[in-house]
């Protein structure tokens, strides 16, 4: 039997009439009103049904570009490029007059809430297209619900582009196109640089503990570790640090290498942001850069080559990639084979990294 207004309002305990404005966005409602509201919808599963039941296929003008923080370049970046595709240009997506679209950045924080709760407003958007871009938590509970979000999305015809995150395990029909981050790649040629300059006591300050990208990483770090003989289990853990991806976990994580191993001669930080942190609690240490402690980052945001020194990192092509996904998303580009192209990742050397003190 369908699921109804009335059942999603009883689910949320508030009248029919304001489910109704959560959901058509034409009044005022409380933000703790409405979050039960659309938790109750995803619960249920509803979809609007009557009359409006012919409008669930995708008909609007609207591209939803999630991101875990808009703040960030990284995130910046690609979306800027993405919405840059979406404005102005011929291409038109199926059963569409035109191909301009409406960009609207969805900040997602890196809650996982937050994000199936924008694939639901989208959902009821009807948006044209979704682009999901950056990392994704280890958590196969909530990976099976994007997936399920993501299938009823492309059901009703709406074009979902991932960039820069893994491919669905789940539902993978329902993705146009993954465009991933080669994040082991580029972590090995990283780890792998310092190793051939001589570094053996490695500091690593990695992301969180429950981000896809963060596991990918570390294992393309204690891959080039392994092959060079150096993989201690125990050392690894010991000279690790997990926090958030800003220049504050940075700073706070680099004084706790020291503390734990004053002798380390490399950091290596989860993101360029990350770097910029590292590199203020070296210097107030009274340690210089890179003659007492090299340093790299991931990812080569724009400041990344006016640091002083300028950081060694690895470039990932943030703009073109997500101005393909851009493409991708409008139906411009036709979607690689398999639908799946990695994004390869670039080492970039620069003077933030050189040979261990001696003695």
């Amino acid at each position: 039997m369908p699921v109804t207004l009335s059942d999603v309002a009883n689910r949320a305990r508030v009248s029919p009439a304001t489910v109704s404005r959560v959901l058509n966005g034409n009044y005022p409602v409380a933000a703790a009103t409405r979050e039960r509201v659309l938790r109750a919808v995803d619960e249920l599963d509803y979809v609007l049904n009557g009359p409006a039941s012919s409008l669930a296929a995708a008909t609007s003008d609207l591209v939803g570009i999630l991101v875990n923080d808009i703040a960030d370049p990284f995130f910046g970046i690609m979306a800027s490029a993405a919405q840059s595709e979406m404005g102005g240009r011929d291409g038109a997506l199926p059963g569409r007059a035109g191909g301009e679209k409406l960009a609207v950045v969805c900040n997602t924080g890196g809650s996982p809430a937050r994000e199936l709760t924008y694939l639901t407003l989208l959902q009821r958007q009807r948006a044209a297209a979704v682009l999901l871009t950056g990392d994704a938590v280890e958590d196969p509970a909530h990976g099976a619900a994007v997936a399920a979000k993501l299938a009823r999305l492309a059901e009703t015809g709406t074009r979902v582009v991932l960039c820069g995150r893994p491919p669905l395990d789940a539902h993978p029909d329902a993705v146009v196109a993954a465009l991933p981050f080669d994040n082991r790649g580029g972590a090995r040629a990283l780890t792998a640089h310092l190793l051939e300059l001589g570094h053996r006591r490695i500091g690593y300050v990695a992301g969180p503990a429950e981000r896809i990208t963060t596991r990918h990483r570390m294992e393309g770090h204690r891959a080039a570790l392994a092959a060079a003989g150096a993989d201690d289990a125990r050392a690894h853990r010991r000279l690790t640090v997990h926090g958030p991806y800003d220049r504050r976990s940075g700073y706070e994580a680099a004084r706790e290498l020291l503390r734990r191993d004053p002798d380390l001669t490399a950091v290596v930080a989860a993101n360029d942001t990350v770097a910029l942190g590292v590199c203020a609690a070296l210097r107030e240490a009274g340690l210089r850069i890179p003659e007492d402690v090299s340093v790299a980052g991931f990812d080569d945001l724009p400041f990344s080559a006016d640091a002083v020194p300028a950081l060694t990192t690895v470039r990932l092509p943030l703009h073109e990639a997500g101005a393909r996904a851009g493409r991708l998303a409008l139906g411009t580009e036709e979607p690689p084979e398999g639908r799946v192209a990695e994004v390869a990742a670039e080492l970039v050397v620069r003077a933030s990294t050189g040979a261990p003190r001696s003695g």
